[in-house]
């Protein structure tokens, strides 16, 4: 069978793979020079099944307003005369109930507890390397009520099985030493021992070049322009060079694959979420993370990445404006100087942003449409790198006429019907 991926980001590099090696004929198309140039070239670096839970939640429309009101906020919305970002906006509001985000967070941990699974065996059976560490997350928190406010996330870990940990200041100080020089900043922390960490940007550059192995043919440096529709299916995919035809078309472009589908009457509730980086060189391994940190307060994700410390965060709706605000710069600089303020050598940071692919109820978009022969492999929003693999792995089935190890019901956009 031919597939046609377009987008060569984590999802579509992942997914080249998994086709590939399953024998299929598999043409990967980007308007980047290579892979992972875009969303994943330099993400948070978690690989988090035990943080997966969608933004929307009970009490996040009145933190919203307060986290704009802060100096380093976690939040900005750039007030756009946008309605898909204000309908957008509005789905997600009506998402922020108990029993929505108990459903959305029951959908999202499974899926991203088998992207770890596959995560490790594609490993096991590939070689791949990518700065990976296996040491979990660690959430902080600076306030007794945020400590408080865990109750429901734990609930549901329990329910599917994660391990946790609620560690004090010194349960904390011994899984991440160096937090010992700003231990008192914080009253305790929740442990996720299973999450992993690594490069995704590494890792999309090394599978796309596996898949390239298995047979795949990347086509880098090709604008899509549209979707072609014949007697109820995807006929072909017009590129600024030719047309493209195949039996089977996914598209995993990010963001971008709203705009791509609603020509063909696919309306995508995906919007895209800015997040910003910085990479910053250690200088000093002893006062540096071990793994991923989380502060809980701003949002701010801080990763161990080889000799670098990655550190990610903050949502920007702003469309799609890549424009990169120094607002946000100071507000990273922030949080890895207030938490390891020896670690890194902020001065030589580079720093980058990204639009996150995000749906409203937080839970990626994985599956058929109203076409037979048109997938979707989008909407994984933070959690495009926590969710490659499992996704690359459970499409590629679906696609081979295989029945996939973990269900997408769910994750499928009929949801949205």
């Amino acid at each position: 069978m031919h597939v046609v991926v377009l987008g060569s980001g984590v999802i579509g590099s992942t997914l080249a793979y998994y086709l590939a090696r399953d024998g299929h004929q598999v043409t990967v198309v980007d308007r980047q020079p290579g892979p992972a140039l875009e969303t994943s070239y330099a993400n948070a670096g978690e690989v988090s099944p035990g943080y997966a839970a969608p933004w929307a939640g009970p009490g996040v429309p009145l933190k919203a307003i307060k986290w704009m009101l802060m100096t380093h906020s976690p939040l900005v919305i750039w007030p756009l005369l946008d309605a898909a970002m204000w309908r957008w906006g509005w789905s997600m509001l009506m998402n922020c109930t108990e029993r929505a985000y108990r459903r959305n967070k029951g959908r999202m941990v499974p899926i991203a507890e088998y992207s770890r699974d596959c995560l490790k065996a594609l490993r096991a059976e590939s070689g791949i390397a990518y700065d990976e560490r296996a040491h979990g997350t660690l959430q902080l928190f600076r306030t007794r009520k945020q400590l408080d406010g865990i109750a429901k996330d734990v609930e549901i870990l329990k329910e599917y099985g994660v391990p946790y940990e609620a560690l004090d200041r010194d349960g904390f100080c011994r899984v991440e030493p160096a937090l010992a020089f700003t231990r008192d900043k914080f009253v305790g922390a929740l442990r996720l021992p299973n999450d992993e960490t690594g490069d995704c940007f590494k890792f999309t550059q090394r599978i796309a070049a596996l898949a390239q192995q298995h047979g795949a043919n990347f086509r880098f440096g090709t604008r899509i322009e549209r979707l072609e529709p014949a007697d109820g299916r995807i006929g072909s995919v017009r590129t600024e060079a030719d047309a493209i035809r195949a039996d089977t078309y996914v598209c995993a472009l990010g963001s971008y694959s709203t705009r791509m589908l609603k020509p063909v009457g696919i309306d995508l509730p995906v919007y895209p979420v800015k997040g910003y980086s910085i990479t910053v060189p250690i200088v000093d391994a002893a006062h540096a993370p071990e793994s991923t940190i989380m502060d809980e307060t701003h949002k701010v994700a801080v990763t161990r990445l080889g000799d670098r410390i990655r550190v990610g965060g903050t949502a920007e709706l702003a469309g799609y404006d890549l424009e990169l605000r120094a607002p946000r710069r100071r507000t990273l600089e922030h949080v890895v100087t207030d938490l390891f303020p020896r670690g890194g050598d902020i001065e030589k940071a580079e720093f980058w942003c990204g639009l996150r692919p995000m749906t409203p109820d937080g839970t990626p978009l994985i599956g058929p449409t109203r076409y037979p022969n048109l997938f979707l492999a989008t909407g994984h929003g933070t959690l495009g790198w926590t969710m490659a693999a499992g996704t690359g792995r459970a499409l590629a089935d679906v696609i081979g006429g295989r029945k996939p190890e973990i269900p997408l019901d769910g994750l499928t956009i009929a949801r949205y019907a």
